[in-house]
């Protein structure tokens, strides 16, 4: 029994660990190690090796670490069929290989559900990648267009043209999509070559990087859009104040001058809180203000104050609508990694916090002296538990084994239909026949076998 199943781990990463532990299989107790067990892989595998000639190191592999956090897949380890020189089959694998491979579709469904925590920097990410396109001055072109097609080619190329204005000409996008490619590279396994990690790394920051640009050119399309419709950026950044004072003045007059005292006792302090709290919760026509300041006058126009407010009113737009797309397309890249090429396998599954498909292995030495090895598993664990009542009222005897009880466990599931006693079941079953009976002495002096 070892913590890892070394002889899975080695097979995936393409190393050699463990050598005290074959040296002592191999050179020691030759071929009477029939049954090697680990865990620390939270799900369950066996694999026998093929009857064959010369001698069998070990005949059973099995790892069940079901009882662990999460669950980790087994698909990602179905080619595995060599050790020790010995030619090995999968006899059982739970959960199977076509359920593993179906459950790493939850990456691109379930991710940013399960780690919506990813969009808090996610969404920061993304800004940083298209900082230097903003704004956008030139759209007109997109939306002339007279057709479908046309509005989507121009859009397209517009996107492209971004793309290589931030490679050949930004500096801070650029930065964060050096920084962030350096990340992503070293983000793929080490068991592929320098070549292929930087591939991947390249394709998946790419992808990030078209998905920002698209929605970078979406924002500003709108903005644009409301522009020309007279919807923004009609009369200044108060706009909202202006169309309170005209609502106030008219529904509520003050013929007493109230206002024009309070304005004067707090030496302007009064109208300008409102003006600028105002402006503050009007954040589309801050936007749309500035950037018609600088499409007309250009970013040297605004003061430095000016540029911080326009870049924080963009962000936090930006952020909202980044944040799904960034959790959609990085459980993308673990859905294909896990499921076309094999890797990822513990960050795939772990991002999905998965707590069913539990299991425990019992053995059992039969009268014949064969060893007997059973795994029970429980697809689905209940989320609520109940006290049960007749645990109580059953009598209980002094050092009674609780598996001999009635009802052994003070739980049990709140759903009736999802206890485990209930619904557990067997996954796999198999006996270690016992190589040479041993000899007993009757009382008669008599030996049999």
């Amino acid at each position: 029994m070892t913590h890892e199943p070394q002889w899975l781990l080695d097979w995936y990463w393409d190393d050699i660990s463990g050598q005290n532990v074959s040296h002592l299989i191999c050179d020691y107790l030759n071929g009477r190690c029939k049954l090697r067990i680990a865990g620390d892989m939270h799900h369950y595998m066996r694999h026998s090796c093929v009857p064959s000639e010369g001698p069998v190191h070990v005949q059973h592999l099995l790892v069940n670490g079901c009882g662990g956090a999460f669950l980790h897949p087994t698909h990602v380890f179905s080619n595995f069929n060599k050790f020790y020189g010995k030619t090995y089959e999968c006899k059982a694998a739970y959960p199977s290989f076509h359920d593993s491979s179906r459950i790493a579709l939850g990456n691109i469904l379930k991710f940013r559900k399960k780690n919506w925590q990813f969009d808090f920097i996610g969404g920061v990410i993304y800004f940083i990648l298209v900082f230097s396109t903003f704004p956008q001055c030139k759209l007109d072109h997109i939306l002339q267009r007279d057709s479908f097609s046309g509005h989507l080619g121009s859009f397209f190329g517009t996107v492209w043209n971004n793309f290589v204005y931030v490679l050949e000409h930004s500096f801070v996008s650029l930065t964060g999509v050096v920084l962030l490619l350096i990340m992503a590279i070293a983000f793929v396994p080490s068991k592929l070559s320098r070549k292929r990690r930087a591939m991947i790394g390249v394709v998946h920051v790419s992808a990030h990087l078209a998905a920002a640009l698209i929605l970078m050119l979406l924002m500003e399309l709108g903005l644009q859009t409301c522009i020309r419709h007279k919807l923004l950026a009609t009369s200044g950044y108060h706009s909202l104040y202006q169309w309170y004072r005209s609502v106030e003045s008219e529904h509520f007059p003050d013929p007493s001058g109230l206002r024009a005292r309070m304005e004067q006792w707090t030496f302007g302090l009064y109208p300008a809180c409102i003006k600028y709290l105002m402006s503050a919760f009007d954040v589309p026509e801050v936007m749309a203000v500035t950037r018609s300041n600088i499409c007309k006058n250009g970013i040297q126009s605004l003061s430095r104050g000016g540029a911080v407010i326009y870049y924080a009113s963009v962000f936090l737009y930006f952020w909202v609508f980044s944040t799904p797309v960034v959790s959609l397309v990085f459980g993308s890249y673990l859905y294909i990694c896990i499921n076309w090429f094999h890797l990822h396998f513990d960050e795939a599954f772990s991002s999905l916090r998965i707590a069913n498909y539990k299991s425990f292995t019992r053995f059992h030495i039969n009268s014949d002296g064969d060893l007997e090895v059973f795994t029970l598993a429980v697809d689905k664990v209940p989320r609520e538990w109940k006290l049960d009542p007749e645990w109580d009222g059953e009598p209980k005897q002094l050092q009674q084994l609780s598996h001999r009880r009635k009802h052994p466990s003070k739980w049990s599931a709140a759903p009736g239909q999802q206890d485990p006693v209930n619904t557990v079941r067997v996954v796999d079953q198999f006996v270690i026949r016992q190589n040479e009976k041993p000899d007993f002495v009757s009382s008669n002096g008599s030996v049999s076998r």
